[in-house]
């Protein structure tokens, strides 16, 4: 019987150890959603799961972890964006195949110098001397009145290549420097294209004012677009430059027409560039 009396009050005092707050835990049922290991841990360390208010929180704000837009790559382009880059590939590509002449020894550098020599009747300073010699050996009023607004029509079209060709700054498909001639007529780069835009504009200026022959008319039309592709086959343009200087030279001669000036206006002119020219009566 005293075995049994100690039995029952060694089970009293384990009933009053676990009792205790300390110990509660031990007699609540185990959870069934998490494992073993894991209330165990959490019987282990009960503060973990407070929420810690005073601590920072480890997530980057929106304000510093976006990138900007310039930096990320663009997975999803738009279709427009695809043809233009698509459309810049081709034209680079042909006209680097274009540029047979571009050095002496390129496959068509034999010919260099002559394709040169068909360039240079497209410069601007060409027209513009020539302009002004056939304007001082001109004895008709009509004469003089064509000569003066083609004169002005060459700077006009010198000018805004000029500016256009700055605000762009498109290298020519070999990255070759200017010339000399080329410095002077301020045609440093290759959008647009100078010498097509003055071919352009001066074959139309002379289809609409001068009476030619049929002959004649067809091998001014063939002039200006020799005077076009030569700049290419030299590696100073791109094919784009090419068709948009010829668009230019024409935009000019439209715009040129709208503005003609009359004899009388070109008259004036002359007498003030001359100061010794008395008009013609």
């Amino acid at each position: 019987m005293p075995s049994t009396n100690n039995a029952r009050s060694r089970a009293r005092e384990r009933n009053n150890v676990l009792s205790r707050p300390e110990f509660m835990s031990l007699n609540q049922p185990l959870p069934r959603g998490p494992g073993p290991s894991e209330s165990r841990g959490s019987a282990r360390r009960p503060g973990q799961n407070k929420p810690q208010a005073s601590q920072p929180s480890e997530e980057p704000t929106d304000t510093g972890s976006k990138m900007p837009e310039e930096d990320c790559m663009q997975l999803n382009p738009s279709f427009k964006g695809i043809a233009i880059n698509s459309l810049l590939a081709i034209d680079i590509c042909l006209s680097k195949r274009m540029g047979v002449c571009a050095y002496t020894s390129s496959s068509c550098g034999g010919c260099r110098s002559m394709v040169t020599l068909l360039a240079l009747t497209g410069h601007g300073i060409t027209w513009i001397i020539g302009t002004i010699v056939c304007l001082t050996r001109s004895n008709t009023l009509a004469g003089q009145e064509v000569l003066v607004n083609l004169l002005l029509a060459l700077i006009l079209d010198v000018m805004t290549v000029a500016g256009v060709q700055r605000l762009v700054k498109r290298r020519g498909p070999w990255e070759m420097m200017p010339g000399l001639m080329d410095c002077i007529a301020m045609d440093l780069y290759s959008f647009p294209a100078a010498h097509a835009s003055r071919a352009a504009l001066v074959s139309k200026f002379l289809l609409s004012h001068l009476v030619l022959a049929v002959p004649l008319r067809i091998l001014l039309v063939l002039w200006a677009f020799l005077v076009g592709i030569s700049r290419v086959l030299l590696g100073k343009h791109h094919l784009t430059d090419m068709v948009c200087g010829f668009a230019l030279g024409l935009l000019h001669f439209s715009l040129m027409e709208s503005v003609w000036l009359s004899s009388s206006t070109c008259q004036t002119l002359i007498s003030i560039s001359t100061f010794s020219w008395s008009p013609l009566i």
